[in-house]
């Protein structure tokens, strides 16, 4: 007997009867690359008659209409893009200015006047001498203040994020608590175990990893490199917020790729501008018989002051260039030598790694970065764009209109 079982269902895939020769799929592709060139060509074709159209052979009706549209359209594209990317600069600059370069400032003094302090506390220490003169150095209390306050101004200069804030907080505490072991351990001055126990805690919470007491003949305890994660002492910590801010001055500091992309664009747009004005104030004395458009003459003003902003914005994004090194010098050269020198010696030669010198080396660096008459003038420079667009479309509105009353009553044109 014999099984009668279910056919066998062919195999899935395209049919022999829809399946294209290889030279039709070839044709069809071919096709489309010729449609998609063609578009690509008519694109190309009516973008050049809108920015750089030729007066030779067209009509006035045509030749107004796209000046109508090309011409305020490459003002507010221009002169929005150059408003951007001026007003970025120009931002960046007050930024540094005002916030990033205080906070650098303010970290690297709290960093050298504790380092001082702890110092000057344990020379005052050294043999139970505080005990006998009656307390701790008048500089002791005031490279402490100077620290609190330094870290205070930090706090309020605006430069740091939330985290980076919290983290201060936490180093003001350490701070406070820093001091007061460093009373303990004047409380403790004839007792030599227990005044050296509390002096090697204090100077340990200056850093993470284990710091020896100064060597005969130094006065300040020397400081490793920050431990990366496991810092959580207070000048790691300041360290850290140190090349947190180091890390944001050089993203400032550099041409962004936004600044770069909307500088091409704005000079790509202005130029083609320029020449399309110069073009049209032409044609319009040649048909027209305008010698002088008040309209366009008055839209075309604001093209003399791009030169004189641009070199202003590559003044300040120079001096930004110039504040990288100085930053690194005062984050990484300071120390609590320099700082004494200076201060010993105020009236002598600067001290090139001082933080007072330093301080002012990128003061004058930002100040001079920038044409200081034009303050203020980069929030203005988009609407000016927007002005000049208006007087051109309203200009030219008013010809086309003009001449198409002329031509409807049967004036020769």
């Amino acid at each position: 007997m014999t099984r009668i079982g279910r056919p066998r269902q062919p195999e899935a895939g395209p049919s022999p009867a829809l399946r294209l020769p290889r030279s039709a799929r070839a044709s069809g592709a071919g096709a489309r690359a010729r449609a998609l060139r063609a578009v690509a060509v008519e694109l190309a074709r009516r973008v050049r008659r809108y920015a750089w159209p030729t007066a030779a052979g067209t009509p006035n009706r045509v030749f107004l209409r796209d000046r109508l549209v090309a011409l305020p359209l490459l003002a507010v594209v221009g002169f929005g893009a150059f408003g951007w990317a001026y007003a970025g600069v120009r931002d960046d600059s007050v930024y540094l200015r005002d916030r990033l370069a205080p906070a650098l400032v303010g970290l690297a003094d709290a960093r050298a006047s504790l380092f001082i302090a702890q110092g000057e506390a344990e020379e005052n220490l050294a043999e139970g001498r505080a005990a006998e003169i009656g307390g701790l150095s008048e500089r002791y209390r005031t490279r402490v203040a100077r620290a609190t306050q330094s870290l205070n101004q930090v706090t309020r200069s605006g430069a740091l994020t939330v985290a980076e804030e919290q983290e201060l907080r936490v180093v003001s505490a350490l701070v406070v608590d820093y001091t007061g072991w460093i009373g303990r351990a004047q409380a403790h001055a004839r007792d030599p175990l227990l005044r050296k126990a509390e002096l090697t805690y204090a100077r340990s919470m200056l850093c993470s990893a284990p710091v020896a007491a100064p060597e005969s003949g130094g006065r300040y305890p020397s400081c490793p490199p920050s431990t990366g994660s496991g810092a959580t002492a207070i000048v790691d910590r300041v360290s850290g917020l140190e090349r947190q801010l180091r890390e944001r001055l050089a993203e400032r500091a550099g041409w962004g790729s936004g600044v770069l992309a909307a500088a091409v664009v704005c000079g790509l747009a202005l130029a083609l501008f320029a020449v399309g004005l110069g073009r049209t104030v032409v044609f319009l004395r040649r048909r027209f018989r305008i010698r002088l458009s008040l309209p366009l003459a008055a839209a075309a003003l604001p093209l003399l002051a791009v030169p004189l902003l641009t070199a202003d914005a590559l003044l300040a994004q120079h001096a930004q260039r110039e504040t990288l090194p100085l930053a690194d010098t005062l984050a990484e050269a300071t120390s609590p030598e320099t700082e004494t020198v200076a201060e010993e010696h105020p009236f002598g030669a600067p001290v090139p790694q001082a933080v007072e010198t330093l301080t002012g080396r990128i003061d004058g660096s930002l100040a001079a970065g920038r044409l200081p008459f034009l303050d203020g003038t980069a929030p203005f420079v988009f609407p000016v764009g927007l002005a000049a667009a208006g007087l051109i479309g309203g200009a030219l509105h008013a010809y086309r209109r003009e001449y198409l009353v002329v031509t409807r009553r049967g004036a020769a044109a």
